[in-house]
Formats: C-alpha cells, sequence, structure tokens
C-alpha cells in the first residue's frame, strides 16, 4: 500500500470487523500508531474502513481531505464480495470524481477486505 516509516495515518471508522493484521503491518511500517477520527494534525495518508450502510460516502471523504496533506493518499478499505457490507466499486468511482479525487487502484488488503487508493486530482499547470 505504500506507507513509509515516519508517516502520520488517519485511521477512520474503525470497528469490531476491521482487519487487526493488516493495522498491525501498516503501524510496524510506519512506526508509528493510527490518529483517531479527530485531530489538528496534517497526516500523510488516510485510511478508511468502510461499510454498505455507513452514511455519505462523499461527506466521509470532504471530512478526511481536510486533515490529507497534499500529496497523500486516501485508502477505502471495504468488505470483499460476498462479505457483510460490502461495497459496490461503483460507489466509490461515483463519489471519488465529486470531491476532486481520482481513483488509481484496488488491490487484495487482507482475506475479508479490499483497498481502493484515492488521490487528488492533478490540476492543470499554468
Amino acid at each position: 500500500m505504500g506507507f513509509e516509516p515516519g508517516e502520520l495515518v488517519l485511521e477512520i471508522g474503525r470497528g469490531s470487523d476491521v482487519d487487526e493484521a493488516l493495522r498491525s503491518s501498516i503501524s510496524e511500517i510506519t512506526g508509528t500508531a493510527f490518529i483517531e477520527d479527530k485531530t489538528n494534525e496534517v497526516v500523510d495518508a488516510v485510511i478508511i474502513w468502510w461499510r454498505d450502510g455507513d452514511g455519505d460516502l462523499e461527506d466521509e471523504l470532504v471530512d478526511a481531505l481536510t486533515y490529507l496533506s497534499d500529496t497523500g493518499p486516501i485508502w477505502i478499505l471495504t468488505p470483499k464480495a460476498g462479505r457483510d457490507g460490502h461495497v459496490e466499486p461503483s460507489d466509490i468511482q461515483d463519489a471519488a470524481p465529486n470531491v476532486g479525487l481520482s481513483q488509481t487502484s484496488t488491490l487484495s488488503a487482507a482475506s475479508d477486505w479490499s483497498a481502493t487508493r484515492l488521490v487528488a486530482r492533478k490540476t492543470a499547470k499554468r
């Protein structure tokens, strides 16, 4: 997922169903603890655990952007197809551009979770 040592990562939507091994792996790579939902810090990346029925994804992405550095990614972690709370990929594809984000990749992050990487859209240089 591209995390680097020393990076600050904001975690949103943690529940009892998250993959603890994935969380531990990210923390081990960065060497830092996750920052909880509310902070005054600018973070290098945001991970959002997102399930069907969690609310409005666009609103959550807008909130996440307020903490994110200009070049940092947002990773949306969603239950894989067939799991409780599965989110259709089109839901992410529809929400991202509406808040100025582009989807760059999707991968299998854990046995029950897929990860979709979103980054700020490039603006034309003048």
